[in-house]
């Protein structure tokens, strides 16, 4: 869906996929039925599937040929370490502060990474 509409604008399929991980969060922080959490869990699915493709395209794109492999490996060291880090803050929010705090700070940061995705110039 998203990728006819962005195919030679990355930056805004990735804001794109990024706004849906915004809505999906605000969603889930708010729910109180299976059917809110179903509509967060489809635009989580759909951040997944605008970002995760892209964000190894544009790995790709900007490591030379012959440091790609490096580059997607540091890549992958950096997306490791940063999952864990978010993992144990996501678990300490919802242990001390419940579920919707959680989502609220995903949402917080996504916003923040999506205000400087937005400012950025444009190469």
């Amino acid at each position: 869906m998203f990728g006819v509409a962005f195919r030679r604008h990355r930056g805004s399929l990735l804001a794109a996929g990024v706004g849906c991980i915004i809505a999906a969060d605000l969603i889930l922080a708010l729910a109180g039925n299976v059917w809110l959490v179903g509509a967060g869990a489809a635009l989580w699915g759909l951040h997944m599937g605008a970002t995760q493709g892209l964000l190894s395209a544009l790995v790709a794109d900007a490591a030379p040929a012959d440091l790609r492999g490096t580059a997607f490996g540091v890549f992958n060291l950096v997306t490791g370490v940063a999952l864990l880090a978010a993992s144990v803050i996501a678990g300490w929010l919802w242990t001390v502060f419940g579920p919707a705090a959680t989502f609220h700070a995903s949402a917080a940061l996504a916003t923040a990474a999506l205000v400087g995705l937005l400012a950025r110039p444009r190469t």
